[in-house]
């Protein structure tokens, strides 16, 4: 009779999410969590890239909400690398990537991240399978198994008779 180990399950994660980016100051942000992408990317603009006692950094603007402009968090975040990125539709572009701490589900663990413009896109940020490799399971069609913010929960509408 032969044993075998039963590794313990990870915790499960819907294809989209809330999260948290505590280090660039956005305490909620709605991501599509993305198995087929392997690097994560946050909707960035206005990037202005500078330098601290030797070190490249980047300033830039994000809308955390996604379909609204109003509110804007003005952040910065060492640049750790330049990288060409393919996007879905095949075209490759140069992207900075910084290194930020991330909370899903009460964890939280740092990630690499590219800037892009993802104004078209539906939403603000994708976060690829580097991000969860080895942390979570997805579940791909359900969402939300974290913690939704305050205020964001859908409206329930009546029907009418």
């Amino acid at each position: 009779m032969s044993v075998k180990h039963v590794q313990p399950a990870k915790p499960v994660i819907g294809w989209r999410e809330w999260i948290g980016l505590p280090d660039l100051g956005i305490d909620w942000i709605k991501v599509k969590v993305d198995t087929g992408a392997r690097s994560s990317s946050l909707h960035a603009y206005d990037l202005k890239y500078f330098a601290r006692r030797g070190t490249g950094y980047v300033r830039f603007k994000v809308h955390p909400m996604q379909r609204q402009t109003q509110e804007i968090v003005t952040t910065e975040a060492e640049v750790i690398d330049v990288r060409s990125i393919r996007s879905s539709s095949g075209k490759a572009n140069m992207r900075p990537v910084i290194l930020t701490n991330i909370t899903l589900l009460g964890q939280t663990w740092p990630i690499e991240v590219t800037l892009a413009n993802r104004d078209e896109m539906g939403f603000r940020m994708l976060l690829g399978r580097e991000a969860f490799r080895g942390r979570f399971l997805v579940d791909a069609g359900k969402s939300y198994y974290g913690e939704k913010p305050k205020g964001h929960a859908r409206k329930k509408r009546k029907k009418k008779r």
